[in-house]
């Protein structure tokens, strides 16, 4: 019987995640391959499931939590990258990153994407995957349409931005129907606006300025580990006792991270890792965290939100091999 590797040229064994993770934490990977075109990425997944092994798909490792054990199966790194301007449009690959492709937009005089700028690990499939946002702008506001693979019939199809279902932090790549086919982003298109190129580079400065004084960059995380809860609080006594609930109600959305550092978790460590004391919906690394370790920090977070403010904290991160 032949081995994965007569049939998938390039896959590795035993390949450590955390080196592949912002959270630089994680266990190893079974198989690990590499997928530079949409070729490649559909013999991956026919190898795959000619050997039984589970998937997974790994674009720029945020939003990701590894567990300790690693995964089982095949992990299909996602680096089809490349872009092409046309007409206001990019068309470019799910594998390219986001500050990468903001910086060259900035250089075709292209404005629409300059909040991504900074996010680390982010790419362009992650970002259309997750409905990543920022500073009250969508990856959504800029998609014209994505090209897939169905994971189940081979055929590659093509979205719409209606056909997305972009919701909160939310697509239907990350959360298909029940029943319903899976994908898996290859590239998109990208609409954008003429704007002044240095016009675009100070918009880009403004938000690395924010991103350096309100994240803690200094230590490896998955970026915002829960989503802003979108709901209105009633409960006069918390109204009372917070009085910034107000605002956030009046603007439609609460910040997980204050809700989190109003609990008096701000900073609470266990092991290695930490709730930050810069921004509560950020746990770090502190140099050797396990994922065990970040998990209970999300459930003790969870919990006490739960408690104080009757809301479930939804996790914005990804957990693989748990």
């Amino acid at each position: 019987m032949p081995a994965i590797k007569d049939i998938l040229f390039g896959v590795q064994k035993n390949v450590s995640l955390k080196d592949y993770t912002t959270f630089k934490i994680g266990g190893r990977a079974k198989y690990f391959f590499v997928a530079k075109s949409k070729e490649d990425l559909m013999t991956a997944i026919e190898a795959a499931k000619s050997f039984k092994l589970p998937i997974f798909i790994l674009g720029g490792g945020s939003k990701l939590l590894v567990s300790d054990k690693g995964f089982g199966g095949l992990v299909i790194k996602i680096d089809i990258s490349g872009v092409k301007i046309k007409n206001n449009e990019a068309f470019v690959g799910a594998g390219m990153g986001l500050t990468k492709l903001a910086n060259f937009l900035t250089g075709e005089g292209l404005s629409g994407l300059e909040w991504a700028a900074g996010i680390p690990g982010g790419t362009v499939g992650g970002a259309i995957y997750g409905h990543a946002q920022a500073f009250n702008i969508r990856i959504s506001d800029a998609v014209k349409e994505v090209e897939a693979l169905d994971l189940k019939t081979f055929k590659i199809k093509k979205f719409t931005k209606e056909q997305c279902k972009f919701s909160l932090k939310n697509s239907i790549f990350k959360n298909p129907p029940v029943g319903g086919e899976k994908f898996v982003i290859i590239s998109a298109v990208l609409k954008f606006k003429k704007e002044d190129s240095d016009k675009i580079k100070n918009k880009i400065k403004e938000f690395l300025q924010y991103r350096k004084n309100s994240h803690p960059l200094d230590f490896p995380s998955a970026g915002s580990t829960f989503v802003n809860p979108e709901k209105k609080i009633r409960n006069k006594k918390l109204l009372e006792k917070f009085p910034e609930l107000n605002e956030y109600n009046r603007r439609g959305s609460v910040p997980a991270g204050y809700l989190i550092s109003k609990c008096g978790i701000s900073g609470k460590k266990i092991g290695k890792a930490q709730i930050s004391e810069k921004h509560a919906n950020f746990i770090i690394n502190l140099g050797g965290a396990k994922a065990k370790d970040v998990l209970a920090l999300i459930k003790l977070a969870k919990k006490e939100v739960k408690k104080t403010f009757d809301i479930d904290l939804e996790p914005e991160v990804q957990f693989v091999g748990f």
